[in-house]
């Protein structure tokens, strides 16, 4: 199962940092979704593009969570030579994540 199957996510960007959330369509998967999309595994994910740290932000009272990952716009959105791997690239890159 991908992780689109079960939740949806939105995505922001400022400098070098990608910020994306990521929220179940259910509740009940929340709890599951927590266990199994880590920090750690998000950052292996987006190995190639991201060289700084990733942090997630637990929003229990709304079942979301938020990623933000440092060091992964290649120095910036305007600073950047490559196409289309930032916002809602990123999130829907996330989408396609094994669970």
């Amino acid at each position: 199962m991908k992780l689109k199957d079960i939740a949806h996510s939105r995505t922001g960007d400022k400098g070098d940092i990608s910020n994306i959330s990521l929220i179940p369509y259910d509740e009940k998967d929340y709890a599951m979704l927590k266990e199994k999309i880590t920090p750690e595994r998000v950052k292996k994910y987006f190995g190639e593009i991201c060289k700084g740290e990733v942090v997630r932000y637990d929003i229990d009272s709304i079942c979301a969570m938020n990623f933000v990952l440092d060091k992964t716009l290649g120095g910036g959105v305007t600073r950047s030579l490559a196409q289309d791997k930032h916002g809602k690239a990123l999130c829907m890159a996330l989408m396609e994540m094994e669970i």
